[in-house]
């Protein structure tokens, strides 16, 4: 039997149910129904429903979800227990920000190792972390195997050192160099962060929402 291809929007709604059934649980809710999680969510009941059987479907009919039991489920799918490890290069202000804000752990993911090209910050740390030289980046990955790379670096260096880095085994890369990567392994998965672009999206609704009204 052929594996069901699970379509890009399905995937990156899963973090949002993710994230709303954990405000649900922290409210102390047990069960919610798809047209309940829908009105929270700004989604269709059916939208829900649909998402959920590209995984098997969840809910039972006439009781809905259990909160708890899908928010692993969808935890699971997620790999939020599997502790992929991750490198952050580039030390500046974004760099530190992130790894200083994002609590990798609870999204399954631990941050090893953080590396800049600025021999001022080498030994200083951020987030725990000791700030390693790039000329020890090699040595790390093949001792310490991390499997994803967090590039906050100029755009103008993101292509070479990201085929630096599968040379080195990394297989992820979360990308907020402005420079939208394009590697040609089908094996290495690339999320491609423009803040700017989101920026400009929501600027674009503000002038126009009473155009389309």
């Amino acid at each position: 039997m052929s594996k069901q291809v699970i379509s890009t929007p399905v995937i990156r709604r899963l973090p949002r149910y993710y994230r709303f059934l954990g405000d649900l649980e922290r409210e102390n809710v047990e069960r919610i129904s798809s047209r309940e999680l829908a009105q929270r969510m700004g989604l269709s009941a059916s939208q829900i429903r649909q998402d959920f059987n590209c995984f098997g479907g969840f809910g039972q009919q006439g009781y809905g979800y259990h909160v708890k039991e899908l928010r692993e489920i969808i935890g699971g799918i997620l790999g939020v227990n599997e502790r992929t490890g991750v490198i952050l290069i580039g030390a500046g202000n974004l760099g530190k920000a992130i790894a200083a804000h994002v609590d990798f752990e609870k999204r399954g993911c631990n941050l090893i190792g953080i590396f800049d090209s600025d021999p001022l910050l080498a030994g200083t740390s951020t987030a725990g972390l000791p700030i390693m030289p790039m000329e020890t980046l090699n040595s790390f990955c093949s001792q310490h195997h991390p499997q994803v790379a967090v590039l906050c670096i100029p755009k103008d260096a993101a292509q070479a050192l990201t085929d630096e880095l599968i040379a080195f085994g990394i297989g992820g890369f979360w990308n907020f160099s402005h420079f939208d990567l394009r590697v040609n392994n089908p094996d290495v998965i690339v999320e491609n962060v423009h803040l700017g672009d989101s920026l400009m999206t929501l600027a674009y609704c503000m002038h126009h929402s009473t155009d389309e009204e």
